[in-house]
């Protein structure tokens, strides 16, 4: 009968970290954080080790050419998770500058053993390995043999019963180095400047015995530490079987019969119209008609931060806890980070409705990397909430050229459930608001052209756009087209 190992996962005490590992970092692995300088590799390292640590299951931090001790607790204490009561109780330093500076690999090594025999630690920490290698390079000693050096420390580690990390500056993936075949798990951290804006981003290129999540993953270091964004769970809401659709109260009465009695409950829907047609207000009236019936939402906002002034409404709600603010003014926001920030929120207030205000201003809030592929983040963004069981409004702004009759300037209209479109007209020199309601999933909905009108009290639908006065600027339109575009 063969029985299966079952491998202790650590919990890194890094948010998001744990999800793209797979569920946590093997107890006892042997691994490389790698990257260039300045990427947060001894940051991370940190994290991790205040987070495990403990007086029953210490840690030894070896420095060799990098920072030396005093200087590296100087910066690292500027971070939340960095307790000093835990300095020489947990945790201990060790600084082999002068090992490593005689260039002598063998007298490192001894030097590395007699402090874990010495100690018998649960996590050790060697910052940087590469200087290590480096300086070894350098020295006149034919004694030297990297990768025999390399075998002993990895066969080493995995005899100490600890959990071992390398923190190493390399800048490519194609560095020839027999640690990559040793290490256990390889956490890969890269950085990018483009324009004002700083992108990093993490890759598990390896993690021996667990599926983890593939491609690259942004991360952010804050006050609080590092944060990594993995991609939100893809778990659709299966709604409940009902003899009819449920449907959601917009807060405009006309509105909700035009979309043939309401939102249906879990739908995406894009409010498309140009400046000042007043795609925000239907928003926040959304969000506001929720409030009244006992839900709570949250808005997502990317141009001008709701006040009493703007909208008194929306901002008591926000001020009263029934409606959730996300107002990241980062220049480099990532659309997973966008994600687990909207729904932390949706989790921390149970919110049913969520407001995007605008994919307009959402594109650039969004770092230049990201924005090549933004119609991708989107569909992502979407596909996120509407699998969290929410209901989505998304205002987008457009250039009404008269002519022509578009839904979204990225192509993305096919991605929403539902579309209202609003347009000005001309009539007898007075620009006039139109409003019409395109698509609607599953559902009939009206097919009428409905002026409407903006006051203190709101959106306000009236009626049905006459013929004559048709839908360009007031001319008849029999021998018009207007074209549809997505």
């Amino acid at each position: 009968m063969n029985t299966k190992v079952t491998i202790n996962r650590l919990a890194t005490g890094v948010p998001g970290l744990d999800e793209v590992l797979g569920g946590g970092l093997p107890e006892f692995s042997f691994n490389l954080i790698a990257g260039p300088p300045g990427c947060g590799k001894t940051t991370l390292a940190h994290q991790m080790m205040f987070a495990l640590a403990t007086p029953e299951r210490p840690a030894l931090f070896f420095t060799v050419l990098g920072e030396p001790p005093l200087k590296m607790l100087r910066y690292q204490q500027q971070f939340d998770f960095f307790d000093s009561e835990a300095i020489n109780q947990s945790i201990r330093y060790i600084n082999l500058a002068n090992d490593t500076l005689a260039g002598d690999l063998d007298e490192v090594l001894r030097r590395i053993v007699a402090e874990v025999e010495a100690h018998s630690p649960a996590l050790v920490f060697v910052d940087s390995f590469r200087s290590v290698v480096l300086a070894s390079q350098t020295q006149d000693n034919p004694n030297n043999n990297l990768p025999q050096f390399v075998q002993q420390l990895g066969m080493l580690m995995t005899t100490w019963q600890a959990t071992t990390f390398l923190i190493g500056e390399y800048f490519s993936e194609t560095d020839t180095n027999p640690i990559f075949t040793v290490a256990d798990g390889l956490i890969w951290l890269r950085q990018s400047v483009q324009r004002n804006s700083m992108v990093r981003k993490m890759e598990i290129m390896k993690m021996r015995g667990q599926p983890t999540l593939p491609g690259l993953h942004t991360f952010r270091i804050a006050t609080s530490g590092i944060r990594v964004f993995a991609p939100a769970p893809l778990n659709p809401v299966e709604p409940p079987l009902r003899s009819a659709m449920q449907r959601l109260k917009m807060g405009v009465p006309q509105l909700d019969e035009m979309l043939g009695g309401g939102l249906p409950l879990g739908y995406s829907l894009l409010v498309a119209g140009p400046s000042g047609s007043g795609k925000s207000i239907l928003a926040a009236t959304f969000l506001a008609e929720g409030a009244r019936n006992g839900e709570t939402g949250v808005i997502a906002v990317f141009e001008q931060r709701p006040n009493r002034s703007q909208n008194a409404i929306l901002a008591g709600l926000i001020q009263d806890g029934k409606v959730g603010l996300v107002d990241s003014r980062a220049p480099d926001l990532s659309i997973d980070e966008i994600v687990q920030l909207l729904l932390s929120e949706i989790t921390r207030l149970n919110a049913t409705r969520v407001v995007i205000d605008s994919l307009s201003g959402f594109e650039l809030a969004l770092a230049p990397t990201f924005r090549e592929d933004f119609r991708e983040s989107l569909s992502r963004m979407v596909t996120a909430l509407t699998s969290a069981g929410v209901s989505v409004l998304m205002t987008s702004e457009l250039e009404d050229r008269y002519t022509d009759l578009r839904f979204s300037p990225y192509g993305t209209a096919f991605l929403t459930d539902a579309i209202i479109v609003q347009r000005y007209i001309e009539v007898e020199s007075r620009l006039l608001r139109i409003m019409a309601v395109v698509k609607v999933r599953a559902s009939a909905h009206s097919d009428e052209l409905r002026l409407y009108r903006i006051d203190d009290d709101g959106v306000q639908i009236g009626d049905r756009l006459p013929d004559k006065e048709g839908l360009l600027g007031g001319r008849p339109t029999q021998q018009r087209t207007v074209t549809f575009q997505g």
